[in-house]
């Protein structure tokens, strides 16, 4: 019955894989865009983003992140690394970005690799999308074919950023709204939701689900997750120690893999907004994916890749729209 189920489900995900996949190429973002303007542009990035991972690497997590946060707030146009300037208002200063957000320093270095290569040529949008594609593959995860010809923004969003982003404790209805606002579905929460297989967060980001007595009375009524508890609550006390951070998956932290799928079936993610793929799914669809994810790595790896380039396509920028930025914090002169 499972492997039927998993079966089906990876059937429904191909074609609206096919359906992605079409609606890009009717678009203006292209494969290989850069190869006869900057041709060293991919190596370029893949490159450094590995020098960036082996020195830190819980890198991989933070420049996956950014990818999401810039998608989620007006498209994929590198809004979120403007800096404050004139009358734009950063999207880093926002309260899903600020002490959060990582990666910037990385993304300058890689942009002023490509200005001395391929001067006015390589927008921060493509960067910041190359560099997920690269930074899940260093760390054991799928890679894919990023579709390119992004133009970079004229603006930032400091209320899209504090108004789009999934908070960490929201309930699965709003999860599923504010993707739905993106274009994205169901299926796409559940599999960009296994992106936090990797990373960190801030005790801030995961008090409410430690300590809040209504949802432990609802969710786990019979104690099951109490060592796991025990485990955050030394880490991240009541009040005070804001930012003490604890692995999203305790299990394989720095390895991208489906172990996030088999933990939240456990009641063991470690964000609200992890668990309630799970507890707050009545209708049992949103359910089996998880199970489908969590017996199969290749099915989550492939319905991944399929979601983020989806993703990669919100709302971008192409032609005669934006830029391309010189320096990635700052519009053009």
């Amino acid at each position: 019955m499972e492997i039927t189920t998993a079966f089906c489900i990876f059937l429904v995900l191909v074609l609206n894989a096919v359906k992605i996949t079409s609606s890009v190429e009717d678009g203006l973002l292209y494969l290989d865009y850069y190869k006869e303007t900057c041709p060293l542009a991919e190596e370029i990035v893949s490159r450094n983003v590995e020098i960036a991972v082996r020195k830190d690497p819980r890198m991989a997590a933070s420049l996956l992140r950014l990818h999401f946060h810039d998608c989620f707030v007006m498209g994929c146009d590198a809004s979120v690394l403007l800096d404050n300037y004139g009358d734009i208002i950063s999207e880093k200063q926002a309260g899903p970005n600020l002490n959060s957000l990582r990666g910037f320093k990385v993304i300058d270095e890689i942009k002023y690799i490509l200005e001395e290569a391929c001067p006015l040529t390589v927008s921060c949008a493509d960067i910041l999308a190359m560099v997920a594609r690269d930074a899940v593959a260093l760390r054991g995860g799928p890679s894919w074919k990023v579709w390119l010809g992004r133009k970079d923004s004229l603006k930032a969003s400091f209320d899209g950023a504090n108004q789009f982003i999934p908070a960490p404790n929201s309930s699965l209805e709003t999860l599923i709204a504010n993707f739905n606002q993106q274009g994205l579905d169901v299926e796409d929460l559940v599999a960009l939701s296994g992106s936090h297989t990797l990373g960190k967060a801030r005790c801030l980001s995961f008090r409410q689900r430690v300590y809040d007595i209504n949802m432990e009375e609802k969710y786990d009524k019979y104690q099951r997750y109490r060592t796991f508890r025990r485990v955050l609550r030394s880490i991240c006390p009541e009040s005070g120690r804001d930012d003490a951070i604890a692995p999203l998956d305790f299990i394989t932290p720095a390895k991208f893999d489906n172990q996030y799928y088999i933990n939240i079936l456990g009641g063991n993610g470690l964000l609200g907004s992890d668990n309630v793929l799970v507890n707050e799914d009545h209708e049992g669809e949103i359910k089996k994916l998880v199970w489908a994810f969590a017996s199969n790595q290749e099915l989550f790896f492939s319905s991944f890749a399929k979601s983020v380039v989806k993703m990669g396509n919100i709302n971008v920028l192409t032609g005669i729209d934006g830029e391309i930025r010189k320096n990635c914090r700052f519009v053009n002169a």
